[in-house]
C-alpha cells in the first residue's frame, strides 16, 4: 500500500511538472510540510500554489530574464484563467514590451490583444506542450479578433480555450499534411473544449494586430495558414510564414515569435 502512494505520488508530480513546471516541485514541498505539521495536502497545495503564482514566481522568473503577462489588463490580456494559473504566461522582454506597444496602438481602434500560451516562466528548452517550441521565451500565440454576426468587434472567441475552431476548416495545407500522415495537423480541434460563442473572424482587424506586430523590428515570424496570408492581403511579408506540417495548423491562432 506504501508503495503504491509513494508511486501515485511520483505520476502527480510528473503531471504537475509537465503542464505547469514548477507545480511538481510545489507538491513536493506540500507534502514535507505535511508531514512534519499534520496538516491538509489539498489545503496546503492550494494556498502554496497561489502564493507561487501570484508573489514567489513572477519576480523570481523576472530576475532570471522573463516576464509574466498581464492578467487583468483589458488591452492585453489571456483567453481565460487557465494560462496564468499554469504558469504559461511568461515571456522576455523584448516580448512583452512588444506586446504592450501593440496593445496600446491597437486600443485606438477598439481592437484588444488576447494572448493564450505563452511559455513557462524557467528553463530555456524545458518544452510546454503540447507545443513544438514555446520553450525559451520568445514565442506567444494570440487569438484572431472575431466579430459579431451585426458586424461589430468583440472580444469575444469562439471557443473556451482560444484553440480549435478554424477559420476554414478544409483547405489546402490541412488536406495535404494529413495525407502526408501528420495526424497532429489538425488535433487542436479536440482542444477547442466546445464552441460558445456565434461569432465570426474579423479578417480586418485581425490584419491589424498582425502589421501592427510585423512594424515592430523584433519581430521575428509570424505563423498562420498560407491561404490566410494571400486572404488578408499580406503575401508580400516574408516574416509571415507556413509552420510546416510538423507542427499544428494555424488558422485558428497566429504564432509571434521575436528574435
Amino acid at each position: 500500500m506504501k508503495l503504491v502512494k509513494i508511486l501515485l505520488h511520483i505520476i502527480w508530480i510528473i503531471f504537475l511538472t509537465i503542464f505547469t513546471q514548477v507545480g511538481g516541485l510545489i507538491w513536493i514541498v506540500t507534502l514535507l510540510f505535511c508531514k512534519a505539521k499534520q496538516w491538509k495536502k489539498r489545503y496546503v497545495f492550494s494556498t502554496l500554489y497561489l502564493i507561487s503564482n501570484l508573489l514567489i514566481v513572477p519576480p523570481l522568473a523576472k530576475q532570471l530574464g522573463r516576464e509574466q503577462l498581464p492578467i487583468l489588463n483589458d488591452n492585453l490580456k489571456p483567453r481565460n484563467l487557465f494560462y496564468p494559473l499554469l504558469f504559461r504566461n511568461y515571456v522576455t522582454p523584448d516580448l512583452n514590451a512588444l506586446l504592450k506597444k501593440s496593445s496600446i496602438e491597437l486600443k485606438k481602434d477598439n481592437i484588444n490583444i488576447t494572448y493564450l500560451d505563452a511559455n513557462f516562466p524557467f528553463y530555456n528548452g524545458f518544452p510546454l506542450l503540447p507545443h513544438r517550441s514555446h520553450n525559451d521565451g520568445k514565442k506567444v500565440d494570440i487569438s484572431f479578433i472575431y466579430k459579431t454576426k451585426e458586424g461589430s468587434t468583440t472580444d469575444k472567441k469562439p471557443g473556451l480555450s482560444g484553440y480549435g475552431i478554424f477559420v476554414n476548416e478544409e483547405n489546402y495545407s490541412n488536406k495535404s499534411c494529413l495525407k502526408k500522415g501528420y495526424w497532429q495537423y489538425d488535433f487542436t480541434k479536440y482542444l477547442a473544449f466546445g464552441e460558445i460563442n456565434t461569432v465570426d473572424f474579423d479578417a480586418i482587424d485581425t490584419k491589424k494586430v498582425i502589421l501592427s506586430f510585423l512594424s515592430q523590428n523584433e519581430t521575428q515570424k509570424i505563423f498562420i495558414e498560407p491561404y490566410l496570408k494571400q486572404n488578408l492581403g499580406l503575401g508580400n511579408y516574408n516574416k509571415i510564414r507556413f509552420q510546416g506540417c510538423k507542427a499544428v495548423r494555424h488558422d485558428d491562432h497566429i504564432h509571434l515569435q521575436v528574435k
